[in-house]
């Protein structure tokens, strides 16, 4: 993935751009080939002989650098995005000859509209411009260039120290042509900016590398005009190869974002949790009805549901879909996520904000209303809404959370009330979501169906780990939902979620496992499992929504930021747990970690202290 904190775009092991929307994330895309074919958009710049490349990210930065090797010579192709908030995204492409001499070719197909439209391309000054009714792209590069079939393509070589670079831009269609940039200065400035981010990183515990890379990643996936955090830069591919899951990830959960302000705040980015606090009180303190699942990164409440006839799908997976109609779903859970974000932001030390309180205020009296409701759930099924066990809990956390804002920072709140609410809610999981024949939570009450996320019961202090129904949920998780110790989110084909069966294993849960598991003082089996997670990356660190442990491949919307934020998490749980362990085992801790990941915190009345969140 590149990004300049505005859009994406997404680069092929073989030096293809094959997915990038503009202006914005959610924007139509341009290229689309990840969704089809060539002619559906894409931008290879890449060596006309058969070449063996390897690639990277430079340090703890987003710009990717592919070197390829011929019978002839080496090169290097630096791919980045310069974050500039001018208004004018550029994807910028640099061939460095590194030894020998090595003909290369760019083939430049634009095709906006999701792969729709072939625009014509004219020349204006030293640009070739493509334009279309929303905005108009520019290529600038000193290399020869033709147009054949609407197809802009360029033939050079380079030797050793000679660089070409490429320069794609997007501009307004009424607006003046940007004038020509420095593409090297820019890779500077790109670079510094990178460095200057990933050096406030305040986290020195284990896999920090991992956790650094992740945090990268996130922040990539951040729109920096409002704060708000996509969930993935793609839409639509495949829960399974050829499988009818595929969804629209180009927006911003609540719940996602929620995860992934935490998951800042405890490495250090406070800045960026300000930012996010500010776009959900932008966003959504002053709705005259409840707050919505998820928004455009503008703000935007309305993302109809549409699909993409003319796209065959990622590997024959359809239907393509544009906009996502669980924007309107009831997804309780989602307000224990932001009410707790908020109380983890004060405790981190995040200035105290009137607004940001107003809201949780709002949400936890429409909570009061709404959480005897049945709902859609985490996994926002598109079946019958039911009472599922972990939109009960994070109700629950919601209450304790706002006790404990009121308690610990002298707020002023129905802390009574929230009481006999936060009580009742416990009492009623605890008595209709247990299952006495299976031993353990299960996913919604009254259900003999167990879904990974109430591994989550311990983590957010619902109930002590060593609580023999956790231990026992444990065991049934792992018994019944991992495939090839990857755990599914629950059994799809038994699920009546709304969707046919199949789907790989879910990352986040894989993770929450290794939460569960370092909560338990089960310290090894943590560690093995979250560095076999680690190898589940692909070769620059990035992770999906999904993955077949059997053919061993990524599944699903891509980068996921809920994979990474999980993967934080672990990390910062396992550094915890750690210590605690080898304290147990009568040995001294090293040096404590920067920080160590607490969701849940101290919980007060029905629930113990647990170790980590």
């Amino acid at each position: 993935m590149l990004s300049d904190l505005e859009t994406a775009a997404l680069v092929h092991r073989e030096g293809s751009i094959d997915w990038c929307c503009f202006p914005r994330f959610d924007a139509e895309a341009c290229f689309a080939r990840l969704l089809g074919n060539p002619e559906h958009g894409r931008w290879l710049v890449a060596p006309e002989a058969q070449a063996r490349g390897t690639r990277r990210y430079r340090a703890a930065s987003l710009v990717l650098e592919t070197e390829w090797e011929t019978t002839e010579g080496a090169c290097r192709v630096i791919d980045f995005m310069p974050p500039t908030g001018n208004g004018s995204p550029s994807i910028v492409r640099i061939v460095e000859g590194l030894a020998g001499y090595v003909a290369f070719r760019s083939e430049l197909i634009i095709r906006f509209g999701y792969g729709r439209t072939a625009p014509s391309m004219s020349r204006v000054g030293d640009a070739l411009v493509a334009r279309a009714p929303h905005g108009a792209l520019c290529l600038r590069t000193p290399a020869a260039t033709r147009v054949v079939n609407r197809c802009a393509v360029s033939n050079f070589g380079v030797v050793r120290g000679q660089r070409v670079p490429l320069t794609l831009t997007w501009v307004p269609t009424c607006a003046r042509l940007p004038t020509a940039g420095d593409p090297c200065g820019a890779l500077g400035d790109t670079e510094k900016f990178w460095d200057s981010w990933s050096s406030r990183c305040s986290y020195g515990g284990p896999y920090r590398e991992a956790v650094l890379r992740s945090l990268v990643v996130l922040k990539g996936l951040t729109y920096r005009a409002t704060g708000g955090i996509v969930a993935a830069p793609t839409t639509s591919l495949p829960e399974w190869p050829g499988g009818v899951r595929n969804w629209d990830y180009r927006y911003c959960w609540l719940r996602d974002a929620a995860l992934t302000l935490r998951a800042l705040v405890e490495c250090g980015y406070l800045t960026e949790a300000e930012q996010w606090r500010s776009w959900l009180v932008r966003t959504a303190a002053d709705e005259p009805v409840d707050p919505q699942i998820m928004y455009g990164v503008g703000g935007e409440r309305l993302l109809p549901e549409r699909q993409a006839a003319w796209l065959p799908g990622f590997e024959d997976s359809r239907p393509v879909r544009i906009g996502n109609d669980a924007a309107g779903q009831l997804q309780l859970d989602v307000y224990g996520e932001v009410v707790d974000a908020l109380y983890q932001a004060r405790r981190r030390n995040l200035s105290g904000s009137g607004l940001a309180w107003g809201l949780g205020r709002q949400v936890l009296g429409l909570l009061e209303d709404r959480w005897r409701e049945a709902d859609n759930g985490i996994w926002e099924v598109r079946g019958a809404n039911r009472h599922f066990t972990y939109s009960k809990a994070m109700a629950w956390v919601a209450f304790d959370r706002g006790i404990k804002m009121c308690e610990e920072f002298g707020l002023h709140g129905p802390v009574a009330r929230w009481r006999v609410v936060r009580d009742e809610i416990h009492a009623q999981i605890c008595r209709e979501a247990w299952n006495d024949k299976l031993g353990s939570f299960t996913q919604s009450y009254g259900s003999d169906l167990l879904d990974a996320s109430v591994l989550l019961l311990p983590v957010i202090g619902f109930l002590p780990a060593e609580d023999s129904r956790i231990r026992s949920t444990l065991t049934r998780a792992q018994q019944q939902l991992s495939r090839h110790g990857f755990m599914l989110r629950y059994d799809s084909g038994r699920s009546g979620d709304g969707m046919p069966e199949g789907e790989g294993a879910f990352l986040p849960c894989s993770f929450w496992l290794v939460d569960a598991l370092a909560i338990d003082g089960r310290c090894e089996e943590a560690t093995e499992l979250f560095e076999r997670l680690l190898e589940v990356r692909n070769d620059v660190g990035l992770l999906a929504e999904e993955y077949d442990p059997e053919n061993r491949r990524l599944l699903g919307n891509f980068p996921q930021a809920f994979s990474h934020v999980a993967l934080i998490n672990s990390a910062l749980n396992l550094a915890a747990a750690g210590a605690h362990c080898r304290v147990s085992a009568g040995q001294l801790p090293g040096p404590r970690p920067a920080s160590t990941a607490r969701l849940g915190s101290e919980p007060t009345g029905p629930s113990h202290s647990c170790l980590l969140a």
